[in-house]
């Protein structure tokens, strides 16, 4: 007697997760023999009651089971393509609503700042081209981390779990979050919390020419690759050092700060120029597990300050010397080739590289050959050509969570380079 297989016809908006499935040992928690995938269906039963099934599809090629999730993944994805989020915010009225929540990485989430800032300005009547006082966002902006680095959400909770961040939305805690704006001489680029140059923007760069690759392969891939061709960037840095006293930093008084930083004179920049392998600008600590401290242990969510962190050509023994210090309780910036400011501005301008010989030339990634330089913002790829100007702004926008200097460092997993 011959059995066959049931037909089944899955319609993908009674779809609402896929995984991988593996057949693990007794408390095994990572890896094991990949099965195939599992997707996760909504059934309508009666009296409106909603349950839920999981169908599972057995496949024991590793190439087929991720094409396949990595294509149901992007399907199920809320947002269906790069700044959607934002186009749906500008069609927004925001006084409908008490608050908005992006479940997401880092980049989902930062998208969807940048998009409730931009509606800020555009119902004030300003001009988005060009924003140099920005308005506050008008609803505040809750954070569930469910991407593959969410350093924004273990910032704000202290540690990656979803149920922890639902509760502080529904709880209603609130904090006022320092936010800071990536303009040119003539536009505005985008709003964001934190930025690498060099480094970190090519690693991120380079894995997004890699998305074909599963999300962790990719960035360790992306990571040791660019830590195998460390080069610096040449660049000149000019930057307004923070003029509000250091005891006066946990103060929540946004006026006396806007007063104080409006009596910086030009005479009060500074400027270092030479050959940098890698530029932070933070305006928040940036925690999660491999940097407990966070990569910006010096500022805060809300001191009205941004943490500038420069590190000098080096060698890459030294370098990662530096790198493995985050996980540690050791001071990370202990190094001679490390500089460390606290400001309120920075202009970053990038020196084009000449007289590179073929090898050189070809190690360079496609967006510097075509004269842009990649940044990463808050894990997100931006290519610009000229100088940014980056400034922090106090508060600008209201955040569901709590003050995370008072709560221990959580063991949570992530993925912050």
């Amino acid at each position: 007697m011959v059995s066959q297989a049931q037909e089944e016809i899955i319609e993908i908006k009674d779809v609402f997760s896929v995984k991988l499935k593996r057949r693990r040992f007794a408390g095994q928690k990572k890896g094991g023999t990949l099965l195939g995938i599992t997707v996760f269906k909504c059934l309508s039963k009666e009296a409106n009651k909603l349950t839920d099934c999981a169908i599972h599809l057995n496949n024991l090629s590793e190439d087929h089971c991720h094409l396949w999730f990595r294509h149901l993944k992007e399907i199920l994805n809320v947002t269906e393509y790069e700044g959607h989020a934002l186009s749906v915010l500008k069609e927004c009225d925001l006084q409908a609503f008490d608050g908005v929540v992006c479940v997401g990485g880092d980049g989902s989430v930062s998208e969807v700042a940048h998009g409730l800032l931009l509606k800020a300005q555009i119902d004030a009547g300003k001009d988005t081209d060009y924003v140099l006082s920005p308005v506050r966002a008008p609803v505040p902006l809750g954070v569930i981390p469910a991407g593959t680095s969410n350093i924004l959400a273990h910032t704000l909770y202290g540690i990656k779990h979803a149920v922890t961040a639902t509760l502080h939305i529904v709880m209603g805690h609130i904090q006022p979050v320092d936010v800071c704006s990536f303009s040119t001489p003539s536009k505005l680029l985008r709003f964001g919390f934190s930025a690498m140059f060099g480094f970190g923007a090519r690693t991120l760069a380079l894995a997004e020419k890699h998305r074909w690759m599963p999300s962790n392969q990719r960035k360790d891939f992306a990571f040791i690759k660019t830590l195998a061709d460390l080069k610096p960037e040449e660049c000149e840095l000019s930057f307004l050092p923070l003029q509000i006293p250091q005891e006066d930093s946990h103060e929540n008084d946004r006026k006396k700060k806007e007063k104080i930083r409006k009596k910086g004179s030009k005479d009060q920049w500074q400027k270092i120029q030479g050959h940098f392998l890698n530029v932070s600008i933070m305006a928040i600590p940036c925690l999660c597990s491999m940097a407990p401290r966070g990569l910006a242990p010096n500022t805060r969510l809300n001191n009205g300050s941004m943490a500038l962190i420069v590190v000098q050509n080096t060698s890459r023994t030294e370098f990662i010397k530096h790198l493995k210090r985050y996980a540690s309780v050791k001071n990370q910036f202990n190094f001679p080739f490390i500089e460390t400011y606290t400001i309120q501005e920075v202009k970053v301008q990038p020196r084009a590289k000449s007289g590179l010989d073929d090898k050189e030339n070809t190690s360079l990634n496609a967006a510097t050959a075509e004269g842009n330089y990649p940044w990463n913002i808050d894990g997100d790829l931006m290519e610009e050509a000229s100088e940014v100007h980056v400034r922090v702004h106090p508060q600008l926008i209201n955040l569901y969570g709590v003050n995370t200097d008072d709560l221990e460092s959580s063991q949570a997993t992530c993925s912050c380079i």
